[in-house]
């Protein structure tokens, strides 16, 4: 059960939207086009908790929360689709979405096919161990370890910052284990078919303050990282767009309010790009 470490949230009446779970056929497109239509076509996530998860078939997180800000001020309707994270920026990178609504990492590779917004959180990459753990008191202790991170996502690519660190101490990565939802992977590292687990410190944060007698965080494995939304690369008028809207709930204070609210601390001093 991919839940199977996750308390339920309260869900404020703000975030009670309509949410269809069916596929929709729909291109990426401009701003312009998509106030003509009336219509524009969001990715989220099912199962990356604080930031978006599905509950008793309720969507939650600060993203969620997020939309319902931004759907109230929408010239346009907003549908949008849950998803598995496998394939969703894909789908956006070939206009499949119009937004991946979804606590993004930004990474040089997927600058390539995406630009992105301005971030909603920091999202540098730990490891994290069962709280029983004594072999693995540092980064140079995953000498050789199982880790588990996500397929495609920002977990995986932190192994590239990961591997010169081992190296540097004469270590390297083990066997690495990809999962399509981490929660599977943290359901594995419990059993002990992981030595260490690596995803964003926020979503680390979430999980040990939960379990703090299952799970225990370690050190940074990668560089300083941003979460942000994402558009298919070029799209600069929905770019704007959504910009716009993240400026304004930046200065206002929603976005930091929404952030102590979901992800335990507020990140103030994120770059405006």
């Amino acid at each position: 059960m991919k839940n199977l470490f996750f308390k339920s949230f309260a869900l404020p009446a703000m975030l009670a939207v309509v949410t269809s779970l069916s596929p929709v056929a729909a291109s990426a497109a401009t701003l312009a086009e998509i106030k003509s239509k009336g219509a524009m076509v969001v990715a989220t996530e099912d199962s990356y908790k604080p930031f978006e998860y599905i509950e008793n078939g309720e969507p939650k997180g600060l993203d969620h929360e997020l939309l319902a800000l931004l759907r109230a001020e929408a010239p346009f309707t907003i549908d949008q689709q849950i998803i598995p994270w496998t394939g969703l920026l894909a789908g956006v990178a070939t206009g499949k979405y119009d937004v991946a609504l979804t606590a993004a990492v930004i990474t040089p590779e997927r600058v390539e096919s995406l630009d992105f917004t301005m971030p909603i959180a920091e999202a540098t990459q730990y490891y994290v161990v069962r709280a029983s753990e004594t072999r693995i008191k540092g980064v140079a202790d995953l000498n050789g370890m199982t880790v588990g991170v996500q397929s495609g996502g920002a977990s995986y690519a932190a192994l590239t910052d990961l591997a010169p660190k081992l190296a540097a101490t004469g270590g390297k990565i083990g066997k690495v284990v990809q999962y399509t939802s981490l929660p599977e992977a943290y359901q594995d590292l419990q059993n002990g078919r992981l030595d260490y687990v690596i995803n964003g410190v926020v979503n680390l944060v979430s999980l040990t303050k939960e379990h703090p007698t299952r799970f225990k965080m370690g050190q940074a494995v990668g560089a300083p990282t941003y979460a942000a939304w994402a558009v298919a690369k070029g799209n600069s008028s929905l770019l704007g767009y959504l910009n716009e809207f993240m400026s304004k709930v930046r200065a206002d204070g929603r976005l930091y309010a929404l952030q102590e609210k979901w992800l335990g601390r507020s990140f103030k001093d994120m770059p405006a790009r």
